[in-house]
């Protein structure tokens, strides 16, 4: 654990020792290098750190969190008396509300655009969230180099508190709260326990997290499991959630404040220079789009148009709506750093497979089972930002493939639903000619050539159409694609429109 200490304009980590009032601490220091500078002794040396008496049992009764020592004095002294020194800036990162995918990277570009700061206070207030958005900020907070410090206002529940334990230092605002770290499954906004091995990857976190903090794991592993039990902290079957008393007698607090402005002059920083982040609108854009419903409906919308696309070529609106939608759905992911270049190829591999298997190759194979395949993998890796392995364990990647698996299911509802009854709509008959076409007169059906073959007219299928295949059409072999049924070989069609794309032809009547 980081204490936070003023030397030459700096400040320096250190393990804390002593913890005194701030007034107190100055008084004291002042005094003794009065006293040294008069010569009426020889100032005793140093005391040896490693000798300090541990922190006393007793909860701390005032504001102030830092331990302040006679150095700390002399160097405050110090840098007051230099005017060319300069002003010091703590970055204020505030995490609140739901720990979402778009807050790991706000949180990195914080860190990045402010790298000589002193200090980086996370103002927390939050009842948790995912926990793959979690695990990559307590990573980033385990890397820093610069004393971190979690202000705990009001709460830091579930991944809040994953978070809050890769601070150097915990300071909570009186009457917060923090602990009940165990994962969840949301299914129709009902939390459902998960598997054990979930359980078992957030209290190894948690476990670890503390550990390389220098706090007790024990603790932090009862926030997470209720099996876990502690003689006079915690009752097995209970999952521990500590109030800012209970967390300054067990020593998981550092100390207590009522704002960051009290956090601030208890740490020597309040005439620091506050920077806070705020999250800019392409970061709100990414959250928005990445939340689980909107992700959903991009993805169902935008494999719907280009279903409808593939279906009747030529449409081009169509075409355009599902490019719009899913380049929405893989450009928040790629800013929340989810999504690649790697899922973009992937899904466009996909989408030219089955483009494949619709125009060239007649009825429905492996090429077409490849191309769902591809187009379903991507969009899974688009909403995992973890290794498959840690994926797995945490419950992100089944929750990806429910997202998905979902998302496919309302597109096949819905695609069935305009293939039967899209073609009749006046909407359609605005793009495609309609059947009436084929009833009127020679020379009119000339008029309306759109190519090698004329609306209406009357060839024979010399292989099935699933929906796509070949037709005869006075000695010469067409590919075509039938509206909406399957055709078997040797039946007789009709062209119900003619593209430089396609042939659409229904069963003759």
């Amino acid at each position: 654990m980081h204490d936070l200490e003023i030397s030459t304009g700096r400040i320096v980590a250190e393990r804390p020792q002593y913890v005194f009032a701030g007034a107190r601490a100055r008084v004291f220091g002042l005094l003794f290098v009065a006293w040294a500078s008069i010569g009426g002794a020889s100032p005793d040396p140093a005391p040896d750190p490693k000798s300090a008496p541990a922190l006393s049992s007793e909860p701390p009764s005032i504001r102030p969190i830092v331990v302040l020592g006679t150095a700390t004095s002399t160097a405050s002294a110090a840098a007051t008396a230099a005017p060319t020194a300069p002003k010091s800036t703590v970055l204020v990162v505030p995490i609140r509300g739901t720990i979402d995918l778009g807050l790991a990277p706000f949180v990195d570009r914080m860190l990045d655009e402010h790298p000589d700061v002193v200090a980086v206070v996370l103002d927390i207030n939050t009842f948790g969230g995912r926990i793959d958005a979690a695990v990559r900020i307590r990573d980033r907070l385990l890397a820093l180099d610069i004393p971190t410090v979690a202000f705990v206002d009001r709460r830091a529940i579930s991944a809040g508190a994953l978070i809050a334990l890769a601070t150097d230092q915990i300071v909570f605002a009186p009457g917060a709260s923090m602990g009940a770290a165990t994962p969840v499954q949301i299914e129709e906004g009902t939390a459902k326990p998960v598997e054990e091995k979930v359980v078992s990857y957030m209290r190894s976190e948690m476990r670890a997290t503390a550990e390389a903090k220098g706090r007790r794991a024990d603790i932090a592993e009862a926030m997470v499991d209720a099996e876990i039990a502690i003689d006079g902290i915690t009752a097995k079957g209970s999952l521990l959630t500590v109030t800012t008393e209970e967390a300054l007698r067990l020593h998981l607090a550092a100390g207590k404040a009522d704002d960051i402005g009290g956090l601030l002059k208890a740490l020597g920083l309040d005439r620091a220079e506050v920077v806070r982040g705020e999250e800019n609108w392409a970061e709100n854009f990414a959250t928005f789009i990445t939340s689980p419903v909107v992700a959903g409906a991009l993805m169902s919308i935008g494999l719907l148009a280009l279903g409808i696309e593939l279906y009747s070529p030529g449409i081009g609106f169509a075409g355009a709506l599902g490019v719009v939608f899913l380049s929405l759905f893989f450009g928040g992911h790629m800013v929340v750093h989810l999504a690649g270049a790697e899922e973009i190829i992937l899904f466009l591999v996909g989408i030219a497979l089955l483009a494949v298997e619709i125009f060239v190759i007649p009825g429905f194979g492996i090429t077409g089972v490849l191309g769902i395949l591809a187009v379903a993998t991507s969009l899974v890796m688009a909403l995992i930002g973890m290794p498959l392995g840690v994926s797995w364990n945490t419950g992100v990647f089944s929750d990806a493939l429910r997202q998905v698996l979902y998302s496919l299911l309302v597109t096949i509802v819905l695609m069935s639903v305009v293939v039967r009854f899209l073609p009749q709509s006046r909407f359609m008959r605005r793009f495609i000619l309609s059947d009436s076409v084929g009833r009127q007169s020679p020379e009119l059906l000339a008029e309306l050539d759109d190519g090698p073959i004329q609306v209406g007219a009357v060839g024979v299928t010399i292989t099935d159409l699933r929906p796509s295949g070949k037709m005869d059409l006075a000695g010469r072999t067409f590919d075509v694609v039938s509206e909406h049924e399957y055709i078997p070989k040797g039946v007789e069609v009709r062209v119900l429109r003619s593209t430089g794309m396609s042939v659409v032809v229904t069963r003759r009547t």
